[in-house]
């Protein structure tokens, strides 16, 4: 069938694009500002040219409105607070000192003044700031960094929008400042908020902006009649003005339900919608509220979060419908491009015909821009690009490497009775406590220590043919050895190897499992400067031999100590993946279950008696609406149990989670069967601790008591009273003390500092427990 061309020409635009620039040119410029081998004028220098470059790229590629404002230092949510003026009272002389310090110092903290709160935008892997608002909150405008950015694309010649966060989104985003009474909601100061957003759009029109985008994806989650009212107030009073820019408001990662109506009769001039996955649900919901006359829509259909080639035939079906459904319809990805790496041609060691099945950031642009001309000027227009399109879908969809018999059958045969333990926790906690010995609040880790740059080198130089096989295990060995000493002299209680031959915590397994894809240069920010490879699902997984057993059995033969052997749980291991989009993700997850299984035995064969298996991601890939959770919730906790229920009473499985909410999950938690959970507790004031014991859960549980995305070293004293807050809320019984999150990020020295007050703060509590009697 050939697509009739659009009445307008459809204009081809992005949400956002990745930052971090071709060789992570942004994270080396921050981390030599901090370091102080880079001036300020160096790194907004390099900024500046990163944005000229990314702007470049884009309108090479045909995209012809290109988003400002979605460039960041450290993350865009904290760059919303500084716009609007909430800086927490702790960081304001910071601030007011040196703008740039007293971002950083919000973003990470300093020694003597803690950071904001850091947890997941929404079900991604991506952190953002959490805003501290109270009811003395003041609000004002400073739009500098948003006109200064949106005058340089102006400058250059780009038709250019701004993108913002909402002010809806950014105050359900928001938590109580800390001191501030739990209950105290946020978007009660609505009403204070929205005159600051109306002056920051009056200066980027006045700077030449035409449209402005508001992001609003927290409307795509479940919203009480209050939330939907306010969003209705919100933008009722925000398109009021004459003198403003366009509006367009935009969500993403879900369906907008009952938002969408709310939107569509606001006096707005257009929204963007999500079309891809779950969220294509928004266009019944588009046609049942009557369109959106006189509008436009910003259509979503190239899959912002996700690696595959678009499907370009299935997308102009979806673009063709919603002709008919607004004033015009314009091409984009369904979010930002922050969430994929910039190009997959930079992957010169995936097979050139898989490579053909990827579209990063700069492919999807590509995408994009063929989909709006198809839209234009019909389909005849693009006729070698939908025959290309259509035989690389097939090559995928046909190839050996998506299905692997064997796998299935295995799959096929799990039974109920494969996910249970043989005990009770009950019976197995005295088991194991017998078979450990650990004192009353036992200390650890997460699992990873420093990754120094002689360890860095070491695998750069394993690479290079500069050293050989044995040359690097001796290296390694090395480090293990002076881990396990640390360990040991500070008076830690179960130690870990310290993973140093490990480059990621998902990359690592990934690299050993069959149907993954590792890539070189695919780095997507995770937070600030922390940049990930996450590495592309493709096919049916298993494990063709042990891949940790060897240096978790060398690390157990050095110390009399137990050792935990380290594993990345099927969740995880999915969800910081690109994972395969043509299969249901239970049925994935359960594939890595069974492989991960494998592992956990030979494990303990070899005589690990304490096997951590990581699972942080389990709250982050909640669906966001409620009617989803019961489906997803019970794949991922039977694919952990899975994953664990093969040992023996008296191994203890640890498994642990970092940077979430995770009173939406304590039940799943529960549902895990794990006997000890370590969780990130440090910067959210041990609230988890409340919310497990609010829960009555029965296990053990170490809620961290040093935050380690922040440079600081806590003192002994604060880490006890994390600790007797904790006490509060956990039995001392059940109670371990370990680090927020794993080591890899910290240096050497304020490791050793952090971990030593942490083991005196432990003996601290310890001895007045028992000199109490407790």
């Amino acid at each position: 069938m050939t697509a009739k061309p659009a009445a307008a020409a459809a204009r081809a635009t992005v949400h956002g694009y990745p930052r971090q620039g071709q060789n992570r040119e942004l994270k080396k410029a921050i981390e030599g500002y901090w370091k102080g081998r880079v001036t300020a004028a160096a790194l907004r220098q390099t900024a500046a040219d990163l944005r000229r470059s990314n702007w470049q790229q884009l309108a090479d590629a045909g995209i012809t409105e290109v988003p400002t404002g979605d460039f960041s230092y450290y993350d865009h949510v904290l760059d919303t607070s500084v716009m609007v003026g909430a800086v927490p009272g702790r960081h304001r002389a910071a601030v007011e000192a040196d703008a740039l310090d007293g971002f950083f110092a919000m973003a990470r903290g300093t020694q003597d003044v803690a950071p904001l709160e850091m947890t997941k935008w929404f079900d991604t892997n991506y952190h953002y700031l959490v805003p501290e608002l109270g009811p003395d909150t003041v609000f004002t405008a400073d739009s500098t960094k948003q006109v200064a950015e949106l005058t340089q694309a102006l400058a250059l010649g780009h038709t250019a929008r701004p993108v913002l966060v909402g002010p809806v989104t950014y105050l359900l985003l928001a938590k109580p400042a800390p001191g501030v009474a739990a209950d105290f909601q946020p978007l009660t100061l609505l009403d204070r908020l929205l005159p600051v957003y109306a002056q920051v759009l009056a200066d980027l029109r006045a700077a030449g902006a035409e449209w402005v985008q508001l992001d609003e994806p927290a409307l795509v989650q479940d919203r009480t009649p209050a939330d939907l009212n306010a969003a209705a107030r919100a933008y009722r009073e925000l398109g009021a003005p004459t003198d403003r820019p366009k509006l367009l408001v935009a969500s993403y990662f879900d369906r907008l339900g009952d938002a969408l109506q709310v939107l569509a009769a606001a006096p707005v001039e257009g929204l963007a919608l999500d079309f891809t996955e779950g969220a294509a649900a928004n266009l019944a919901d588009l046609a049942a509220v009557g369109g959106l006359p006189g509008k436009r829509l910003v259509a979503g259909v190239v899959n912002g979060r996700n690696i595959w080639i678009n499907d370009y035939q299935k997308s102009l079906t979806t673009l063709g419908t919603l002709l008919g459904l607004a004033d015009r319809v314009d091409v984009a990805a369904s979010c930002s491009l922050l969430h994929v790496p910039l190009d997959a041609n930079a992957e010169r060691d995936i097979d050139p015909q898989i490579r053909r099945w990827l579209a990063f950031a700069r492919q999807k642009t590509t995408e994009i821009t063929t989909l709006a001309r198809g839209l234009a000027q019909g389909t005849d227009a693009i006729t070698a690009e939908l025959a290309a399109n259509r035989a690389d879908l097939a090559s995928r969809a046909g190839s050996a490497i998506t299905h692997d018999p064997a796998v299935r059958a295995r799959t096929g045969a799990v039974t109920d009775a494969d996910g249970r333990r043989s005990q009770p926790y009950a019976r197995r906690t005295v088991a194991q406590r017998a078979h450990l010995g650990l004192p009353l609040l036992p200390t650890t880790t997460i699992g990873s220590f420093p990754q120094t740059n002689e360890l860095r080198t070491a695998r750069a130089d394993l690479r290079a043919g500069r050293i050989d096989a044995a040359g690097y295990e001796e290296r390694i060995k090395d480090e293990i050895r002076e881990v396990l000493s640390f360990q040991e002299k500070t008076g830690i209680d179960v130690l870990v190897h310290g993973e140093p031959e490990r480059n990621d915590m998902v990359q690592y397994f990934a690299e050993q499992l069959t149907g993954y894809l590792a890539t070189q240069h695919g780095w997507v920010q995770s937070y600030g400067t922390r940049y990930v490879r996450p590495p592309v699902l493709a096919g049916d997984i298993s494990r063709p031999e042990p891949m940790t057993v060897r240096w978790t059995s060398y690390a157990q033969s050095q110390t009399t100590k137990p050792v935990k052997g380290m594993l990345t749980g099927p969740v995880t291991m999915l969800a910081w993946s690109f994972v395969r989009d043509d299969q249901p993700l239970g049925d994935t997850a359960r594939q890595v279950a069974l492989a991960l299984r494998d592992e956990v035995g030979d494990l303990e064969a070899a005589g690990t008696s304490v096997i951590q298996v990581d699972e942080p991601a389990l709250r982050e890939t909640l669906p966001l609406r409620a009617a989803d959770h019961a489906e997803y919730l019970a794949w991922a906790t039977e694919s952990f149990r899975l994953t664990t229920s093969g040992v023996r009473p008296d191994t203890q499985i640890h498994t642990h989670m970092c940077y979430a909410e995770f009173g939406d999950i304590v039940q799943a938690i529960d549902d895990l069967d794990a006997d000890v959970i370590s969780l990130e507790a440090a910067r959210s004031h041990m609230q988890v601790a409340d919310e497990l014991a609010e829960h009555g859960y029965p296990r053990e549980a170490g809620p961290g008591v040093w935050d380690i995305h922040s440079p600081r070293v806590p003192s002994a004293e604060e880490a006890a009273a994390l600790l007797r807050k904790g006490l509060r809320a956990i039995p001392a019984e059940r109670l371990w003390v370990n680090p927020d999150c794993g080591l890899k990020t910290r240096g050497w020295t304020e490791t050793r500092a952090s971990l030593e007050n942490l083991v005196a703060a432990a003996h601290e509590v310890r001895e007045d427990l028992t000199a109490d009697g407790s």
